[in-house]
Order: C-alpha cells, then structure tokens, then sequence
C-alpha cells in the first residue's frame, strides 16, 4: 500500500472516529423510540459518496426522498446522475453586459435549495468604481450595493462563484476527502462527510464556499423538489456548500438556473470538448481572462468584454 493511500485510509478512519463519537453522545442523549434521532445517528455515520456500492446508494437516495418527502408535504426526487462522457463543463461571463440585477443570485438560491434563514448565497456580485485600475482585487469591491435602480452611473459589476478549478486548493486541504473533483470537472461536496473544519473555505482564492452556521431554513412552499446527492438536497447546520454549476440540470443536458435567470444574457455555459458550443466559439474569438491566474488554480469560469474589446486576430 502506498505512502498516500495510508494517509488518505487514516484521514478517512479519523473522520468516522471522530463522528460516530458525536453520534454516540447524540444517541445517549436521546429519548427512547425517537426515529429522527436514530436518523440523525445514521446520517452522522453514513458511509462516503465515494464508497458506496450501487446497491447502497439506491437505498439510501430511496430514502432521503422519503424523509425529505415527509418534511416538505410534497414529492421529492433525490439523484445521483453520473458524469457524461466526453464533458468538461465550463463558464464565461460577458462583464459588459452584466447590470448587477442579481437575479442570477435568486435564481441561484431557489434552484439550489438554499438556506433563506441563515441566509446563503452561492453567487457574489461585486461591485466597483469603473475608474478603479485595481477592479480584479475582488477585496476592493462593494457586495452591499442597494442603488434604487441598476446599473448605477460610473459602476460596473464583477459575479463571482465557484470557479470550478482545474487545481482546486479546496480540495487539496480537506482532512477528510469530503470535496473532490469529478471527471466533468465539477467540483463536489459530501455534506454527510464534511466535518465544517473550514479549511476549504481558507484555502479558496475567490471566497466561493459557504459555512452553514446555523440550521438551513427553506420554505416548504420553496422547496426544489429535483434534487441531486451531491447538488441542491437541503444541508446541513455546519457543513460547507459551494456552487456546482448545478449538477442537477447540466448533468441532463441543461442550462445552470444562474444562466437562464440572466436577463441580458451575459452568462454562457456549455462542454469545453464540444468544438461546436458556444464557449468554445468565445474561448477561440474573444479575449478571455481568469480571475488570479497568477495563483495557478486554473479556473474554469472566464470572463470577457464583447463590446469594446477586438477580437483575437
């Protein structure tokens, strides 16, 4: 056995040590015959995403659509879609067309089915001063802009979310293995194996991942009933979420909710390997940059100018 798959086997027994001692403590609190305490032992001691025969998956997604179904009043479905062949997914986002509306935010936070009360949010506008030379510090900006109409005279606005790096640090600093890249490129969380240690969230260059520190509220009115495992199923109170380029829909050939919430039409989303898409064309054309390339993370979200900008030559 490897140096490496030692390390990777006791960081993976540590978590479970780790767990089933606050599952254990949980348990002993515990009235007798209460099954959602005998849930919430099993969801603190369930097995990785990684390690699950086919067999226990169905089961379990069988399951949480159960619970999640008694919960909301309403018919949820839970699933675990696979990568698609031949698909690296990537993002390019026109800055001059973007008015920070922040619609792709709400579009965001109703699809994703996240938390109202604490408040989440997997999608960042930035705001900044057009005559700041230094706009590509995103510490510059202004997030808590509220101008009675946008776009606002002398502004413009910068999205920022998970950039889906090609060398995600996130996920190289996780004790535990709960984050990993999947081979269509999309970053993913387990929440059921996340510790909320943080370490994800230091390690991100562009602040795109969320800590819930207190209980997630959604609406059962609000809830998004299509749900993926690793995607837009309801969190929990202290794990850590991030964009995944919705994984519930670009794994069945969709647009992301943030690109369809667009008004104006500057996000663009589509398979880096298809020749003939639409980000390809732009990759190929435009003049396209990535935010703190410097820092060799290889994001695979670009950002470009349409209009005043020249086209490649």
């Amino acid at each position: 056995m490897s140096e490496d798959t030692k390390e990777k086997n006791n960081s993976l027994l540590t978590r479970r040590k780790l767990l089933a001692g606050l599952a254990a403590g949980a348990a002993a609190l515990a009235l007798p015959g209460k099954n959602a305490d005998a849930y919430v032992v099993e969801e603190y001691l369930r097995q990785h995403f990684k390690r699950l025969t086919p067999e226990e998956l169905k089961g379990i997604l069988k399951k949480t659509e159960e619970e999640l179904s008694f919960k909301y009043g309403k018919q949820i479905n839970v699933k675990a879609t696979p990568p698609m062949d031949n698909v690296l997914f990537g993002y390019a986002l026109d800055l001059s067309r973007c008015v920070g509306c922040r619609r792709c935010v709400y579009g965001c936070v109703n699809e994703n089915n996240l938390s109202r009360n604490p408040q989440i949010q997997w999608i960042k506008v930035l705001e900044f001063e057009k005559e700041n030379q230094k706009w590509q510090i995103l510490e510059e900006s202004n997030r808590y802009y509220e101008p009675e109409q946008v776009p606002e005279k002398g502004k413009f606005y910068v999205p920022v979310q998970c950039q889906q790096c090609k060398n995600p640090p996130c996920v190289k600093v996780c004790p535990v293995q709960a984050t990993w890249q999947e081979p269509d490129g999309i970053v993913v969380v387990d929440y059921n194996w996340c510790i909320g240690c943080r370490f994800c969230m230091a390690a991100c260059p562009y602040g795109a991942r969320n800590f819930n520190w207190g209980k997630p509220y959604v609406p059962n009115e609000e809830i998004n009933p299509n749900m993926h495992y690793l995607g837009n199923r309801p969190q929990y109170k202290g794990v850590v979420g991030k964009c995944t380029f919705c994984i519930q829909r670009s794994r069945e050939g969709r647009y992301t909710a943030c690109v369809e919430a667009c008004p104006v039409g500057a996000r663009k989303f589509g398979n880096l390997l298809d020749p003939k898409s639409e980000i390809r064309y732009i990759l190929e054309n435009l003049k396209v940059f990535r935010l703190k390339e410097e820092l060799d993370t290889n994001p695979k979200f670009f950002y470009f100018f349409s209009m005043g900008m020249p086209v490649k030559s």
